[in-house]
């Protein structure tokens, strides 16, 4: 009896937690910022900040 409440726990959760996770990344793909190009630039470029400096000169500080 014991072993056949275990299978059905597991069996439970095998079939449930992709079904979370699946639900969870959707959920957060759905609230997603849209934005144009020139906002993910921006976006992008806070990142590295010298990025600004870099392009003002005509340089690529990755690129020598």
């Amino acid at each position: 009896m014991a072993a056949g409440a275990f299978v059905v726990v597991f069996v439970l959760i095998a079939v449930l937690a992709p079904l979370v996770l699946y639900a969870l990344v959707r959920s957060e793909h759905d609230a997603r910022e849209t934005m144009d190009r020139r906002a993910a630039e921006q976006s992008a470029r806070r990142d590295t900040p010298d990025a600004d400096e870099d392009r003002r000169d005509g340089s690529d500080a990755e690129h020598g």
